[in-house]
C-alpha cells in the first residue's frame, strides 16, 4: 500500500496544491480560464495525440471495453438520476448530478496517473473511456438535464448543443488523429515532435495545479451568496462515483469475461481504476452554462477529489 501512496501521493498533491494557491489568491482567480485553456486546447490534445499515436489499434478500438464502460455509465446515470430527483431537484440539477457520478477526471488526471501506475499499456482503455464520457454520457445527460423545460426548447435543441460541444472540444480530435497516426505508422518531423512533446509533458503537472485551483474557484463562486446544499443532496453522490461506479464496472467486466467475451484482465482494471477516479472537475463549466445548481456539484466534485487519495489508492492495492 505505500509503494502505490508512493505513486499517488504527488498527483494529489499537486491538486492540493492548487487548491491551496487559489483559495489563498497566490494564484488570481482570473487567471484560472488562462491556465485552463492551456491545458484543454494545448498540453492535453498533444499527451492524447501521443498516447494515441504509440497506442496498437487494436487497443483504442476495443469493442470489449468499450461496450463494458459504456454498459456501466449507462447505469449510473439512470440510477443517479432515479435516486437524486426530488422537490428540490429537478432534471437540469438531477442530470448534471449524474453526471459528475459517470464522469471520472480520467483526460486531466486518469492518464498520466494509470500510465504511471500500470505502464503505457493503460492508454489504451483509459482513451476508450474518454470517448465513452465526453460523447455519449455527457451527451445524454446534457440532454436530460433539458427536461425540465422540454417544452420551451426541447431535448433536440441540448441534444445539438451538446453535439456541438464535442466537435469543439479538442481532445477526441486528438485521440482520433492519434489512432490514424498509429494505424498509418505516420510520425510528425522531429521540430514538431519534439514541441508536441514538451507541450505533453507539462500537461500531467499543469492539469493537476489546474484541477485544484478550478475547485477553489468553483467552490468560492457557488457559495458566495447560497445557501450550501444539504448534506444529502451531495454525499449519496460522492459515494456512488467513489464505490457503486468502480464496483459495477468491476461486477459487469467480470460477468462479461465469464460468458466468453473477450475482455483481457489488464483491459478491466484499467476501467475499474478508471471508474474509481474522482469526478471531473470541467462539469462545473457545464454545470454553469447550463443553469445547475454549481454549488452542490463543486461539492460533490470536491469530495470525490479530496477523498479519492485513499479511495482509488485502496482500489489499485485491492486490484493488485
Amino acid at each position: 500500500m505505500l509503494a502505490i501512496l508512493a505513486v499517488t501521493f504527488p498527483f494529489f498533491a499537486l491538486v492540493l496544491a492548487g487548491y491551496v494557491a487559489a483559495r489563498r489568491r497566490m494564484l488570481p482567480l482570473e487567471a484560472i480560464p488562462g491556465m485552463n485553456g492551456f491545458v484543454l486546447f494545448f498540453a492535453l490534445p498533444c499527451m492524447l495525440y501521443r498516447f494515441g499515436a504509440s497506442t496498437p489499434l487494436a487497443q483504442l478500438l476495443d469493442g470489449s471495453a468499450f461496450f463494458t464502460y459504456l454498459l456501466c455509465g449507462l447505469a449510473i446515470v439512470a440510477g443517479t438520476v432515479a435516486f437524486s430527483r426530488n422537490a428540490r431537484i429537478g432534471w437540469n440539477d438531477a442530470a448534471f448530478g449524474a453526471l459528475v457520478a459517470a464522469f471520472p477526471n480520467t483526460g486531466f488526471m486518469g492518464v498520466p496517473l494509470l500510465v504511471a501506475l500500470l505502464g503505457a499499456q493503460a492508454a489504451g482503455p483509459a482513451i476508450v473511456a474518454i470517448v465513452v464520457d465526453m460523447v455519449v454520457t455527457t451527451s445524454l445527460c446534457i440532454a436530460l438535464s433539458q427536461l425540465d423545460h422540454a417544452g420551451t426548447h426541447g431535448m433536440a435543441h441540448a441534444a445539438r448543443q451538446a453535439l456541438r460541444g464535442v466537435l469543439r472540444n479538442p481532445m477526441p480530435w486528438a485521440i482520433l488523429l492519434g489512432g490514424l497516426a498509429s494505424a498509418t505508422g505516420f510520425k510528425l518531423p522531429g521540430p514538431v515532435q519534439q514541441t508536441l512533446g514538451l507541450l505533453a509533458d507539462a500537461a500531467s503537472p499543469v492539469a493537476l495545479f489546474t484541477i485544484g485551483a478550478v475547485l477553489a474557484r468553483s467552490h468560492i463562486l457557488a457559495t458566495q451568496g447560497h445557501a450550501a446544499p444539504l448534506l444529502r443532496d451531495y454525499l449519496p453522490v460522492a459515494g456512488i462515483k467513489l464505490f457503486v461506479h468502480p464496483l459495477l464496472v468491476w461486477g459487469v467486466g467480470t460477468a462479461a469475461m465469464r460468458c466468453g467475451v473477450p475482455l483481457q484482465p489488464l483491459v478491466l482494471q484499467v476501467l475499474v481504476l478508471v471508474a474509481a477516479l474522482p469526478s471531473a472537475s470541467n462539469v462545473t463549466l457545464l454545470a454553469e452554462r447550463f443553469g445547475a445548481d454549481n454549488g452542490r456539484i463543486a461539492r460533490i466534485i470536491l469530495v470525490t477529489t479530496a477523498a479519492a487519495f485513499l479511495t482509488f489508492s485502496a482500489a489499485v492495492q485491492w486490484l493488485a
